[in-house]
């Protein structure tokens, strides 16, 4: 059911702008994390992977920023803890792996498909609450990135599930 007419100062509409803030920072801070996860990795499959999400990423940024504006508020971010703790362990997987194995791609596709998780949590969120407070537009612009993130993640389930997992189980352990 769609409303048409949701009273601007409602509480919805705060928890909507608040998460827009949230994954507006979340995106720019992996444009600046995906590099260094397609630096890290082995595989050449996963380096695309993580250089053609960059593209879109910043796409997704440049989205949010159309949202933001469809709704007439100023594009603010808000650091999202959820992501920083995501990129964190995504950093400590690099530290904690040996550079150029299939362990460590394996450990950069946690960490990317988690993000990618949040991700889509939040832009399904949003979509639905876009569509609720009556932004139509909004809703589409987010729906599409929901999309988007969907595939990415799909991306990384066949590279671990036809590549890198058995890669992996192939390396001797470092005991």
């Amino acid at each position: 059911m769609q409303a048409t007419s949701i009273v601007n100062d409602s509480k919805l509409r705060e928890f909507f702008i608040e998460q827009l803030q949230d994954i507006y920072w979340a995106e720019q801070e992996l444009v600046e994390t995906l590099p260094k996860m397609a630096k890290a990795a082995t595989s050449p499959k996963l380096k695309k992977a993580f250089n053609d999400h960059l593209e879109q990423t910043r796409e997704h940024v440049t989205r949010l920023e159309q949202v933001f504006g469809l709704i007439d508020e100023e594009a603010d971010d808000t650091k999202c803890e959820a992501m920083a703790g995501i990129i964190e362990e995504g950093e400590e997987i690099i530290d904690d792996t040996e550079e150029g194995t299939a362990h460590r791609d394996v450990g950069l596709i946690f960490a990317g498909q988690k993000a990618e998780h949040y991700e889509i949590a939040t832009y399904g969120g949003l979509t639905t609450l876009a569509k609720t407070l009556g932004y139509v537009d909004a809703a589409g612009i987010l729906h599409a990135t929901l999309e988007e993130e969907k595939e990415a993640d799909h991306l990384l389930t066949d590279i671990a599930e036809n590549d890198i997992n058995y890669q992996a189980s192939q390396e001797p352990s470092e005991d």
